[in-house]
């Protein structure tokens, strides 16, 4: 846990009980505040009575008590409207922020030569595996290194900061619209599309939440953009009017940016000065080009923190994988089963579609604004698709003459997929990338990966040998 100083004795409220706001109370009690927690859930709020917290009901509590508003991400802070526990603490003159700026304060509280450096993480996607990523580097590296955030462990139950750490923390938009001092010594933007608008107001008002990852960086950290679309781009003319130095990440298939401070991707390759390259074929788990881009990422923040250009190499080809993303999970014969369960928005499946030229792909779940229509120019690589969840009538209308089934279950999809992969003949590849929410079948992406994972495994699927 990473006590939080500077709220010693006095009322910090603290709403939404999940794992960040669980956490975030357990290092304000740490530090010397006395949280006050709340919840819209019996069950969040019985678990704060377990462990002996204060458990009040803030909508009839005296607010003017309270020093500070502790928000969960869950809520909405601006939009479709701000959460009523935001107009209270606003009424109130109580500042409101998260978890991640409980971690900066942290941090910062230390002295210089004690503080951890931090790297922080955001994207629409590829965030969870540059996350991964960089952590495993680091840690091939030697240094003593603790991932969390969005991903894995709530950011505050890390291990307490020691000095020569480094945390790897994913952000995500919701997490960074409650932040003010958050400074990383590491910040990256991976890309950016839309997604989350009805929480941000639109694309500006998302946008403008994923550009707060480098609002209280020094002058001296370290800035890495995505810059395949054209906000990243921006973003990164802006660093630079600043006087920041920003490098820039871009993919084979952007446009043709190029010079200082450029890195370059593409499938199973990294350009990272004129004419130098690293060889990424030999890394089984990073296919692909969006990969590609994931391991740039991960390689410039190994060198701006003093790892190696061989030590770096060799973490990224040694990288086993994140779950649900692009993830192996076994083979029966000749077809293999990849669970992507992570892509939950079109864009998201296009990186899985994009590394495969041929797919039996199972998609739907709650689609998202636009669902799978960006995807056509994609079509042709579906040898046949198989349809899950709300989504599977819409989708089926959208692939048209693609061929597609209604399977409605997972258990269904994944059976119907193998079998017509296994009747196809040769090398094939059962891809799970529904390019939607979970939320009409599984609790979250975890759920619908794992569910994918027992069925290919019920059907006889072995998990693969490296070669």
């Amino acid at each position: 846990m990473i006590p939080v100083p500077g709220y010693e004795g006095r009322r910090v409220a603290v709403f939404g009980l999940g794992r960040s706001g669980i956490t975030a109370a357990r290092a304000l009690q740490a530090g010397g505040a006395i949280p006050i927690l709340w919840d819209d859930g019996v069950s969040g709020r019985m678990q704060a009575q377990a462990e002996g917290f204060a458990v009040e009901d803030l909508t009839v509590a005296d607010w003017s008590g309270f020093d500070t508003l502790v928000l969960s991400p869950g809520a909405p802070l601006t939009h479709p409207k701000p959460h009523w526990t935001v107009e209270r603490a606003r009424d109130a003159g109580a500042p409101v922020i998260g978890d991640i700026e409980l971690f900066a304060r942290a941090v910062a509280a230390l002295p210089q030569d004690a503080r951890p450096r931090v790297v922080a993480v955001t994207g629409t996607n590829g965030k969870s595996t540059t996350t991964a990523l960089i952590g495993w580097v680091l840690k091939q590296a030697g240094l003593t290194v603790h991932v969390g955030g969005n991903i894995g462990i709530g950011v505050l139950a890390l291990p307490a900061p020691a000095a020569g750490a480094v945390y790897v923390i994913e952000v995500s938009s919701y997490q960074l619209d409650l932040t003010t001092t958050f400074a990383p010594d590491v910040a990256i933007l991976t890309n950016i599309s839309p997604d989350h608008l009805d929480r941000h107001g639109g694309m500006d008002g998302y946008v403008a939440a994923k550009k707060r990852i480098f609002q209280a960086q020094r002058p001296d950290a370290t800035a890495l953009v995505g810059v395949d679309e054209r906000w990243g781009r921006e973003i990164a003319a802006d660093l630079r009017g600043a006087g920041r130095s920003a490098v820039q990440v871009r993919t084979a298939s952007s446009s043709t940016l190029a010079g200082e401070g450029v890195v370059r991707a593409a499938p199973g390759r990294i350009e990272i000065d004129e004419g130098a390259a690293i060889d990424l074929t030999a890394a089984r788990s990073l296919p692909g080009r969006h990969n590609a881009q994931n391991a740039a990422f991960a390689y410039a923040t190994a060198r701006a923190l003093g790892v190696s250009h061989d030590v770096a190499v060799q973490g990224l080809l040694s990288f086993p994988g994140l779950a649900h993303r692009m993830e192996a999970i076994g083979r029966i014969g000749p077809v293999r089963f990849i669970n992507d369960s992570k892509a939950t928005n079109a864009d998201a499946a296009r990186q899985a579609l994009s590394s495969y030229p041929s797919v039996f792909w199972i998609a739907g779940g709650r689609a998202k604004d636009g669902g799978i229509d960006d995807l056509a120019d994609l079509f042709p690589r579906i040898a046949k698709a198989y349809l899950i969840g709300e989504a599977a009538e819409a989708f089926a209308v959208a692939l048209g003459e693609t061929p597609h089934v209604v399977s409605t279950t997972m258990e269904a999809a994944v059976a119907a997929a193998a079998r017509d992969a296994a009747s196809a003949g040769g090398d094939q590849i059962v891809l799970l990338s529904p390019a939607c929410a979970s939320f009409d079948q599984y609790p979250d992406f975890e759920a619908r990966g794992e569910a994918f994972r027992a069925a290919a495994l019920n059907l006889g699927a072995a998990p693969e040998t490296a070669s």
